[in-house]
């Protein structure tokens, strides 16, 4: 009953994980595809439409990776995956703060709103993840 449980809600979680990367990959495509056609020129849409682009690919191959990897776990297997989703929201905190860093450094020494684009994207997709590895944490925290 556990093994099936933790893997039902492991599935889920990397389910939801690889529709946000798809969307962010999609809405990254979309907006360069929509700025090339309208031959609009926006430092800032492109780097952050370039940014959640790159973000998704990156996250598409990381949830690929760890469905290939699903099974059924014991105790030992659980509790290390525990452990990896705890730091997994430690550095989608510590994604956030980079991309908040790199936005405000962008504004504020020389208007960079490429920079700025991008570290907005950076913080965006910090933070999505922080809530996807967070509600993951939840549902585990009666089971391990």
């Amino acid at each position: 009953m556990f093994a099936d449980t933790l893997l039902q809600l492991e599935r889920g979680h990397l389910l939801r994980l690889l529709l946000w990367a798809a969307a962010s990959v999609v809405a990254g495509t979309a907006l360069i595809t929509t700025l090339m056609v309208a031959r609009t020129r926006s430092r800032l849409l492109s780097g952050f439409s370039a940014t959640v682009g790159a973000c998704g690919v990156a996250e598409l191959a990381a949830g690929a990776w760890g469905w290939q990897g699903l099974g059924l776990l014991d105790l030992a297997g659980a509790t290390r995956l525990d452990r990896l989703l705890w730091l997994a929201m430690g550095l989608d905190v510590g994604l956030v703060a980079s991309g908040v860093v790199l936005a405000i450094a962008a504004w504020r020494f020389g208007h960079r709103s490429g920079a700025l684009g991008a570290g907005l994207a950076i913080a965006m997709h910090g933070a999505a993840l922080l809530s996807l590895h967070a509600r993951f944490a939840l549902a585990l925290q009666g089971l391990v």
